[in-house]
C-alpha cells in the first residue's frame, strides 16, 4: 500500500459494518500466533446504549476505512463521557479500538474523523487508545511486551507506536504489566515483616468471600473502592447497585480463593481480587460466546482447570489505613492460600499499574514481580501551541 492510496471514511451504521468492524482485526493478524481475539459481545457490549450506561453522559462513534477496492484497511472509535472530560485540564474525549495496516496516511485518516468529531462535541484533545468504559478493558497502545494478552488487555503490532507519535500523540502515562511465578520464594524480606506485624494485630483480619454474603462484600467494595480509587483523575464513585452488578457478572468465572479483603475492627480498608485468565481458554474461541462455547468455558475453568494464569484485576487501599502494611497483609494472606494442594495456578500476573503511582508499583516489586509488558495511554492536544503535561503522580510519599 503507498502512500498515495485514496482511502474512503465508512461509519459503522448496520450489521454489516459492525461485523465487519469485528472481524477485520482478526484478518489483520491472522498470522499473528499471539494474537487473541476477544470476543464479540464484550467488543459489542461498549458501543451499546442499552448496556453501556456512559451513553448517559456522552456518545460514540465508529468508522471503517476502505481502499480504493472497498478492502477494509483500518477501523477505530471515538467517543466522550461528559463526567471524566470535564476533569481534565481541557475537555477531553476518547479514541479506541484502533486498528490499522502499517500506513501513515490511513492511521491519520483515522485519527482525522475521532478528532474532527469529538471537536463537534466541545472536546479540546483525546486519549487514546482506550476504552468507552472501565481502564481494566481494552486499553492502552502496547509498546514492550508483544506475546499473547491477558483476558481484554489489547494486543497490537510494534508499528502501531510510530503510527501514533508520528500523527502528534504524546506519551500521557505507561500502564505496566507484572509477573510473578507463583513458587515460593522471590518476596523481599521486608514485606513478610510487614505481614507478620499487621496479622499479629488483632484489630486486622483477611478473609476471602463466599456467594452467600454477595450483598456485604459488594457493600465492602464499593466502601474500599470509592475511599480508594475514585479519587484518581477520571474514576468516579461507584453504587452499591453499581458493585452488586459487576459480582453478578464476575461469579461465573470467578474462584473466591482470589478475592481476598481486608478489615480494621470489622470496617473495609482493603481488598485485592484476582481472576483466571479466560483468555487461556477463550482464544479458541474466535470471538464467539455461544451456548456451546459458554459450556466448554465452564469445563475448561471448573472441571479441568485449564487455566494456570492469575490476572490481578484490582487493589485498594482506604487512604487512612495506607502505609500501615496492609498490602503485605493481604498478599500474605493470598500466598496461603497458593499453598493448598489443589491449588493449580501458577503465574500471577499485575496489569493495569500506571507510572503514575509509584507507591504501587514498589509493592508489587516488592513481592517479586517484574514488568513485562508496558502499554502507553496517549493523548493528543486540539491546540498544537499548548502545553502538554503528562499523569500528576499520586501515592509518591
Amino acid at each position: 500500500m503507498t502512500s498515495t492510496t485514496t482511502y474512503q471514511l465508512l461509519e459503522v451504521t448496520d450489521a454489516a459494518s459492525r461485523r465487519e468492524f469485528l472481524r477485520f482485526p482478526a484478518r489483520l493478524y491472522k498470522n499473528d500466533s499471539n494474537y487473541i481475539r476477544p470476543l464479540d459481545e464484550d467488543v459489542e457490549a461498549v458501543f451499546d446504549p442499552a448496556k453501556n450506561k456512559l451513553f448517559r453522559q456522552g456518545d460514540a462513534r465508529r468508522w471503517l476505512l476502505l481502499d480504493e477496492k472497498g478492502k477494509t484497511t483500518g477501523r477505530v472509535a471515538a467517543f466522550y463521557n461528559e463526567h471524566t472530560a470535564r476533569t481534565n485540564d481541557q475537555p477531553t474525549g476518547g479514541m479506541g479500538f484502533f486498528d490499522c495496516i502499517d500506513s501513515q496516511p490511513a492511521a491519520n485518516q483515522l485519527f482525522d474523523a475521532c478528532r474532527q468529531w469529538l471537536i463537534t462535541k466541545g472536546m479540546e484533545a483525546m486519549d487514546g487508545p482506550i476504552n468507552f468504559g472501565e481502564r481494566d478493558s481494552f486499553w492502552g497502545c502496547l509498546v514492550e511486551g508483544f506475546y499473547e494478552p491477558i483476558y481484554n488487555m489489547p494486543y497490537n503490532a510494534p508499528y502501531y507506536q510510530k503510527l501514533f507519535e508520528n500523527y502528534g500523540f504524546q506519551n500521557y502515562f505507561n500502564q505496566y504489566t507484572y509477573r510473578r511465578s507463583l513458587k515460593p520464594g522471590g518476596v523481599d524480606p521486608v514485606m513478610w515483616e510487614k505481614a507478620d506485624r499487621i496479622q499479629r494485630n488483632p484489630d486486622y483480619t483477611f478473609r476471602t468471600i463466599t456467594w452467600k454474603n454477595n450483598d456485604k462484600f459488594a457493600e465492602d467494595f464499593m466502601i474500599i473502592f470509592n475511599k480508594g480509587w475514585a479519587r484518581f483523575p477520571g474514576i468516579k464513585k461507584i453504587s452499591k447497585a453499581h458493585a452488586l452488578l459487576l459480582l453478578k457478572k464476575m461469579r461465573p468465572v470467578m474462584d473466591t480463593r482470589l478475592i481476598h479483603y481486608a478489615y480494621y475492627k470489622d470496617e473495609p480498608v482493603a481488598f485485592f481480587i484476582m481472576m483466571p485468565d479466560l483468555y487461556q481458554i477463550i482464544r479458541r474461541f474466535k470471538g464467539k460466546f455461544h451456548p456451546i462455547n459458554k459450556l466448554r468455558l465452564m469445563f475448561h475453568l471448573k472441571v479441568r482447570r485449564s487455566c494456570t494464569r492469575v490476572i490481578g484485576r484490582i487493589f485498594g487501599i482506604v487512604p487512612e489505613h495506607q502505609g500501615k502494611g496492609l498490602e503485605a497483609g493481604l498478599i500474605k494472606s493470598f500466598e496461603k492460600i497458593t499453598e493448598q494442594p489443589d491449588f493449580k495456578y501458577t503465574d500471577l500476573q499485575m496489569n493495569w499499574i500506571g507510572d503514575f503511582n509509584p507507591s504501587m508499583m514498589k509493592v508489587v516489586e516488592q513481592i517479586g514481580a517484574t514488568i513485562t509488558k508496558t502499554h502507553v495511554t496517549y493523548r493528543f492536544l486540539f491546540d498544537r501551541e499548548k502545553p502538554f503535561l503528562r499523569a500528576k503522580r499520586v501515592n509518591s510519599s
